[in-house]
């Protein structure tokens, strides 16, 4: 019987790799790659922010403060769990499973740069308009023009923010998960599933002073995975949309962590830390409702074809 996978224009499903005898942990991984890639990213992650959690920065616990205030800490406190998490987790099953050859399907969407410079103006406008609207709506005030210096830095800003968040967190959850789950479920059960997972694994930094903790109301973790769940809708659509660009991809996420610490605070100096979070999700929720009743239910997911011979989801 014919397999069926979903063709993108321009990224190439990735062949199985040769057969091999599934025994040990190089059978469990080619088995379930999906729960190995889950299990890492959380595991590696977790694991090395212990210290962070536990330090001052976090619960007091251990008796050391990260240096360079909360910025610093945060470089050296949060990204150094959040580079082990996700990439290296998808990096080593995708060469475990699927060899050279779904190491150069990872490498083309990471590198997938033509998509066309309309959607490049789309997400970087469309992404602090809708955050802009969502504070207004719920200040019920006009934002205020940020200084000259938050518009100078803005943009480099953001180039960081790629090479830090971006580039940490999204080569896992959407360039290794997203298509997998996305060709055994559907995109929105996909969507649903990756978006609670990744909310949940930020969880312990809620402890620390990136979550605003460690005494942090249960309220705003809960909110935050259901923003999670909410942006994920619109990251899903984008992805599919653009055929697989990771780069316009990345650029989406990281235009949230941009605006939200380069020029919220100056547009709405009034507002405290939770509002910002509320604006995220307003502005997420209106946008995957849209795009859900917009395209069905399907996000933008291609319609299955033939796939060639040998050929079956990845999974």
């Amino acid at each position: 019987m014919s397999s069926y996978v979903p063709v993108t224009p321009g990224i190439t499903p990735t062949p199985p790799a040769p057969p091999q005898q599934d025994t040990g942990l190089r059978g469990s991984l080619r088995r379930r790659p999906l729960i190995w890639f889950f299990a890492l990213a959380y595991g590696l992650s977790w694991v090395a922010w212990t210290p962070y959690i536990l330090s001052r920065n976090g619960t007091g616990v251990w008796h050391f403060t990260f240096p360079g205030g909360a910025a610093g800490s945060q470089v050296l406190g949060v990204l150094p769990g959040a580079y082990l998490g996700p990439i290296t987790a998808a990096l080593l099953i995708t060469g475990v499973t699927e060899g050279r050859a779904g190491l150069r399907t990872w490498r083309a969407r990471m590198t997938k740069f033509k998509v066309g410079w309309r959607w490049y103006l789309v997400v970087l406008l469309a992404v602090p308009g809708a955050l802009v609207l969502g504070s207004a709506a719920l200040s019920g005030r006009a934002p205020e023009l940020p200084p000259a210096a938050v518009l100078v830095a803005y943009l480099p800003a953001l180039v960081m923010q790629m090479l830090t968040t971006g580039l940490a967190e999204e080569p896992g959850w959407r360039e290794f998960a997203m298509p997998r789950m996305q060709n055994r479920y559907g995109a929105l059960t996909a969507t649903a599933v990756i978006g609670v997972l990744w909310g949940i694994w930020h969880l312990p930094l809620f402890l620390t002073e990136w979550g605003g903790g460690p005494d942090v109301a249960l309220i705003e973790p809960v909110e935050f995975i259901a923003t999670t769940i909410a942006f994920s809708a619109v990251m899903t659509w984008v992805f599919n949309k653009s055929g697989e660009s990771m780069p316009l991809v990345m650029l989406l996420h990281c235009g949230v962590n941009n605006y939200t610490s380069m020029a919220w605070s100056d547009m709405f100096p009034d507002q405290v830390r939770s509002d910002a979070s509320h604006a995220f999700l307003l502005a997420s929720a209106t946008a995957a409702l849209i795009l859900l009743i917009a395209t069905r239910g399907r996000l933008g997911q291609p319609r299955t074809t033939p796939a060639g011979p040998g050929l079956s989801p990845a999974g």
